[in-house]
């Protein structure tokens, strides 16, 4: 019997992919090639469902022999490893991110004489449209909480930017640009304290309480899918970190993150411009054990934020506290610092590398903002945090259009710094339903 090799993701299966299995199945026998996170979050958003779970979808499609993973979006690895007569799929790839896969896959193929088999794309279905759809039906705690650390394993760095309301949390999901054939998008959402505060016109030292903040995570959370993080301050008390991380866990939120400073609690950037203070390292470990014991599931990451660049300690001072955080069960660790140039940070990853067995670093480029996502790839870093760039860019827009209305004593001069009222409400999912 022939030999039939079709890839796919096979996230939310639909008559298209159907089609596509029928035909091969009449070729001869039927390997499918399920790609795996990794594969295809590196063109587009991860999937719906798990590798493990999309595996039991396709091992019981009619006419589908084998399942085997397949690593790369490039199907060479696996075409020389089956040698299949015939690789089958639909005609869409002729266009966009997969051209250039479709061009190594029939030069491959040339190599034992086997041959690609197109199908005419099926009109009217498409599984990106179809996720699309999902994504306006909402998600669920227990599947957010989890794809923080499925993107970690999946993606070499996990985009994260902020969001300090529902508008700005849909923009945060929603925003993508193309290039070179593939989506960009930012993969989770930072929900800063400072942001939260500063939109609410408060100070950030803490002064906004549990309650408030909470609000603001439920609006953030109603209308998004994709995962979020938590901005935790100093964690306060042992006692109150452990309530918060319950709290935050029955929400679907994928991680909190909490610093290691104690008392009045005042922004990073300034540094040692005013008093702050850092914990102990026995009473930070003290607190994110507390927080450990207080989760239901391993899905819920504790990360620990140091301080010491910050208060101007040392790379020294960091790494200790980075061991010793790690041995009292921090999930990962986040790196400060409000020097303009990132060699410290850059030394910091350097020797996390060597103790840190694989738990997630965390970068914050604000004030050394030059940096590319490729620069911290190569350091280690596996999640970037833009931290308030979202606040930071709507109110000089608010001002200078408030400025522009006094000075012209009407609005008209204003509307060309606005967005329409039609285009804000089609961003919010509903507004246009029967």
């Amino acid at each position: 019997m022939k030999s039939v090799y079709i890839a796919m993701a096979a996230d939310l299966i639909h008559p298209g992919h159907l089609n596509i299995i029928k035909h091969g199945r009449e070729l001869g026998e039927v390997t499918l090639g399920l790609l795996t996170d990794k594969a295809i979050a590196s063109y587009k958003r991860l999937p719906y469902m798990s590798f493990d779970e999309r595996r039991v979808v396709a091992e019981n499609i009619k006419g589908v022999a084998h399942v085997v993973p397949q690593d790369t979006l490039d199907y060479v690895p696996n075409l020389r490893k089956y040698k299949p007569d015939y690789v089958v799929h639909g005609s869409d790839w002729r266009e966009g991110v997969q051209k250039v896969v479709r061009e190594r896959v029939v030069e491959t193929l040339k190599e034992w004489g086997g041959e690609l088999v197109e199908l005419e794309y099926t009109q009217g279905i498409s599984s990106t449209e179809l996720i699309s759809r999902q994504k306006t039906i909402g998600t669920t705690p227990n599947i957010r909480i989890k794809q923080l650390r499925r993107l970690i394993n999946a993606k070499p760095i996990v985009r994260t930017i902020e969001a300090h309301n529902g508008i700005s949390a849909l923009i945060a999901e929603n925003v993508s640009v193309v290039e070179n054939g593939k989506r960009e998008t930012f993969d989770a959402i930072w929900l800063s304290s400072l942001t939260d505060s500063t939109a609410k016109g408060k100070p950030d030292i803490e002064f906004v309480d549990s309650t408030s903040r909470s609000n603001t995570l439920s609006d953030i959370l109603e209308v998004t899918t994709i995962p979020l993080i938590y901005d935790g301050d100093t964690g306060s008390y042992p006692e109150h970190f452990k309530l918060l991380v319950r709290r935050l866990e029955r929400m679907g939120v994928s991680a909190v993150i909490i610093e290691d400073k104690i008392g009045l609690k005042r922004n990073s950037l300034f540094g040692t411009d005013v008093s702050q203070s850092q914990d102990s390292i026995e009473g930070f470990c003290e607190k994110i054990q507390a927080g450990k014991l207080a989760r239901v599931t391993d899905d819920f990451m504790i990360i620990a934020r140091i301080e010491s660049l910050i208060l101007d300690k040392g790379v020294d001072d960091a790494v200790a506290r980075a061991k010793a955080y790690l041995e009292a069960g921090a999930d990962g660790i986040m790196i400060h610092s409000r020097k303009k140039e990132p060699n410290e940070i850059f030394e910091f990853c350097k020797l996390y590398k060597g103790f840190a067995e694989g738990k997630p670093l965390v970068a914050v480029p604000s004030s050394y903002s030059q940096v590319y996502e490729s620069e911290l790839i190569g350091h280690g870093v596996n999640i970037v945090i833009y931290a308030n760039h979202l606040l930071r860019a709507a109110y000089p827009a608010m001002f200078r259009t408030a400025e522009t209305i006094l000075k012209n004593k009407r609005a008209k001069e204003a509307d060309e710094q606005c967005m329409s009222i039609k285009e804000i409400l089609n961003i919010i999912p509903g507004t246009n339903e029967d």
